[in-house]
């Protein structure tokens, strides 16, 4: 099986994209920069660890500010042994999972359709609708081409049958004659024991190929790629590398490996024996967390998505800009109905009662009274919880639920108890029955 865990992964014929990146997989039919916002998404959840959860919430970021008719897109990736799905407009997915096939249309919903399915997940089928059959030897091992969808097989390896089956078979020396056993007229000699026979030199056209050991060889660099060993002979193992820890101690993926520090200048003092990595410490009080982001011109620290800086305007040219870790700046504010404003540099508890949650006490979120005439908040309802640069709402099993209204839609949504939701600048969130309020963003334009 693939190292992503997809399997076999077939591309179908057909005029819009489809991609691999990671583990994660991406069908869309748009305009070329809603596609290339959708491939920014894609690649911006590969590098933050490729959980389907955050690459879901993310297209969803993107799909909410399109005008007119839904943009034709689907995409999947790992939850655990599951699969998160998204599929919005004309798309459609099928996952197969332990509970049988589950069929998502994009049709079927105003805005777009979104399902966790649990695993063992034993296929996934992305589709537009205009896709042609698989061809049985087409494989997408990585990267993006142009296509009308993808079927994965997770229980197959990626390379074509016939390539699988076809195993070498080292030549085996044929077995000796052994003549029949001679009478012994006075008995049987006493056993000799066997003389080890050593085992036949290699051919010549095999000695030709051994290569001599030797230092790596520099390769040209780009992202997520390094140096191309030689290859060591067998009875040597080259040294491996070790792994540089990102925030919160996780290895650092290929993406982070390409920003790391350059190392110093001869003569200027020398690193010192290599010691166990140990993971980075989390911001104290008072310090904002490291999220990947991009400097315009000014030196100004913006989210990697947006096409603008959030301070001066500037356009942002995201194919020349490196991300690198900064601290997060406040993402805005929530300003409450009755003029109460949370800045949005922290996560909150939302509630009547917050001050004697345990997640208030351990410092770990602040607390946010908020209270109704007809007592429709719950003690503790609601989270604002922040995620890189997403602000996300996770309802704690309340009473009377909480509701969303995305910008420029008459209608509010209740949203799932005890799950993320991204909301968007611009979003009405209703706490209970009466209580409403608003995310105002300082970096949105």
């Amino acid at each position: 099986m693939s190292g992503d865990g997809l399997g076999a992964v077939r591309p179908l014929p057909g005029d819009g994209l489809v991609a691999r990146v990671e583990g994660l997989l991406l069908v869309c039919d748009a305009a070329e920069d809603v596609a290339a916002n959708l491939l920014g998404a894609l690649n911006d959840t590969a590098a933050s660890g490729g959980d389907g959860r955050a690459l879901a919430r993310r297209v969803a970021q993107v799909l909410a500010v399109m005008m007119g008719e839904p943009v034709a897109c689907a995409v999947a990736g790992p939850v655990g042994d599951g699969v998160a799905v998204l599929v919005s407009g004309p798309a459609s997915a099928a996952v197969t999972g332990p509970g049988g096939e589950v069929r998502l249309a994009g049709r079927d919903a105003l805005t777009w359709s979104d399902r966790l399915v649990p695993g063992p997940v034993t296929g996934i089928e992305l589709r537009l609708p205009e896709a042609g059959p698989a061809h049985p030897l087409a494989r997408l091992d990585g990267g993006v081409i142009v296509g009308g969808g993808i079927l994965c097989d997770p229980a197959a390896a990626g390379a074509p049958p016939a390539a699988r089956n076809a195993v070498p078979r080292q030549a085996e020396a044929p077995a000796a004659e052994v003549p029949p056993p001679a009478p012994y007229p006075m008995g049987p000699p006493d056993p000799v024991p066997p003389v080890p026979v050593p085992a036949p030199p290699p051919r010549p056209e095999q000695q030709a190929w051994q290569p001599e050991p030797g230092p790596q060889v520099p390769a040209q660099q780009g992202p997520g790629s390094g140096p191309i060993p030689v290859v060591a002979p067998q009875d040597t193992a080259p040294p491996e590398a070790p792994e540089t820890p990102r925030a919160g101690g996780e290895p650092a993926g290929p993406r982070e490996r390409q920003f790391a520090p350059e190392p110093p200048a001869q003569g200027g003092p020398q690193p010192g024996p290599a010691s166990p990595a140990a993971p980075e410490p989390e911001a104290g009080p008072g310090q904002q967390p490291l999220v990947y982001g991009v400097d315009c011109k000014n030196d100004h620290f913006n989210d990697p998505r947006v096409p603008y800086c959030a301070v001066c305007g500037i356009a942002l040219v995201q194919r020349s800009l490196a991300p690198y870790q900064g601290p997060r700046p406040p993402l805005g504010v929530l300003l409450l109905d009755d003029g109460m404003t949370l800045r949005l540099d922290a996560d909150h508890l939302v509630g009547r009662d917050p001050d004697r949650a345990p997640e208030v006490a351990d410092g770990s979120v602040r607390p946010a009274k908020v209270t109704s005439p007809d007592g429709s908040v719950s003690r503790r309802h609601l989270r604002v919880a922040l995620d890189g640069w997403d602000v996300n709402l996770i309802d704690l099993g309340s009473v009377n639920g909480t509701q969303i209204q995305p910008p420029g839609d008459p209608n509010f949504y209740d949203i799932p108890p005890n799950e993320p939701v991204t909301i968007m600048p611009g979003t009405t969130v209703r706490i209970g029955v009466s209580r409403t309020m608003r995310y105002e963003s300082h970096r949105n334009r």
